[in-house]
């Protein structure tokens, strides 16, 4: 199999670093990269049935019923670019939505390949997000240890002061983990129980982690398919 033929989910807890990995496969493996607030974005511009639809519950400050998320989703996954292959992340986020996921692949004549979870252990995810630094001038991205500006808390690009986004302290950074992992729980069991499950050390470097997801991905594709 080519590699353009590779569909993966991609897994991982703020900063695992799952934006970046989706970005680099999505150019290694020449497939779209496909995220919720993409597809709503792109779903609500278009006017479709179901970015109207949405539209209405945002707008209403109420979430977006798991129905019109998936006919968001199967919306997108018709779309041109997609029939060589895609990476998604940001859905599905519930068992519930997993299984609607695995019902539309079928009705496409798709196979999810793999599931990748990045791990990284809690400690270094807090550093990591602790330590960005933004410029809310230009938009540019920093982090004090791994990448940071010339100068101690000036954007290399424009000299504004640099600033911690609110969701960084480690406080919320804390408390973000610990929602993520209680509610990516189930989720992981039940990919876990399909066996198409991979985890795979989210603290390598980045072109490592990339070249053991296709892998994984490949192995998948070769796989038979597993009955739910």
């Amino acid at each position: 199999m080519s590699n353009s033929g590779l569909r993966i989910l991609l897994l991982g807890a703020p900063g695992a670093g799952k934006g970046t990995q989706a970005a680099l496969l999505a150019k290694t493996l020449k497939v779209p990269h496909i995220s919720t607030g993409d597809m709503f974005r792109a779903a609500k511009a278009a006017g479709s049935p179901m970015g109207v639809m949405a539209r209405k519950y945002m707008e209403r400050g109420e979430l977006v019923p798991d129905k019109v998320t998936i006919g968001i989703v199967e919306e997108r996954l018709k779309q041109k670019d997609t029939a060589h292959g895609w990476i998604l992340d940001g859905f599905p986020r519930t068992p519930g939505q997993a299984a609607a996921l695995d019902d539309l692949l079928a009705r496409l004549h798709q196979q999810l390949d793999a599931v990748v979870k990045l791990t990284v252990p809690r400690e270094e995810l807090i550093r990591r997000l602790t330590g960005r630094r933004v410029c809310p001038d230009c938009g540019a991205n920093y982090h004090v240890d791994s990448a940071p500006p010339k100068k101690d808390g000036v954007c290399d690009r424009c000299a504004h002061a640099l600033e911690q986004r609110e969701d960084d302290s480690e406080a919320t950074v804390m408390h973000r983990l610990d929602v993520y992992n209680e509610s990516t729980r189930p989720l992981i069991a039940f990919y876990e129980k399909k066996g198409v499950l991979h985890r795979i050390d989210g603290t390598q470097p980045v072109n490592v982690v990339n070249a053991e997801v296709v892998a994984a991905a490949r192995a998948g594709a070769k796989a038979p398919v597993k009955a739910r």
